[in-house]
């Protein structure tokens, strides 16, 4: 396992590169160099004030076997999703509501987001 950093979550506190042993920490570009990281160390996890550091394994485990019938209800969700993210966006191009816009945005981001999980 080696260290990551969700740069979304940082609050640039910096207490990372002072106790990590192998000076894999850039804070400049924001990177973790994962050839230099130590295999389960942690100590920047824990020293992380703003919890944006985790580790991540060097391999995932292979994707569970779906029935068929869990690959059509994904389906089936991931259109309805697309759908919902169509009517979202077309809201948005046309209200003249400032109120409603936002809210249009927001909800076709977020179908967008679950369209691509799915």
């Amino acid at each position: 396992m080696h260290a990551v950093r969700n740069i979304q979550l940082c609050t640039k506190d910096c207490l990372c590169p002072y106790v990590c042993p192998t000076g894999a920490i850039n804070t400049e570009i924001g990177q973790i160099d994962a050839s230099k990281s130590l295999d389960g160390c942690r100590a920047c996890v824990d020293a992380c004030p703003s919890h944006a550091i985790f580790l991540i394994p060097e391999e995932y485990p292979p994707q569970q076997i779906k029935s068929n019938s869990v690959k059509r209800n994904l389906l089936i969700l991931s259109e309805s999703k697309a759908k919902q993210e169509a009517i979202a966006e077309e809201i948005m191009k046309t209200t003249g509501d400032i109120n409603l816009k936002p809210i249009a945005r927001a909800i076709c981001s977020s179908n967008k987001l679950m369209t691509e999980d799915l």
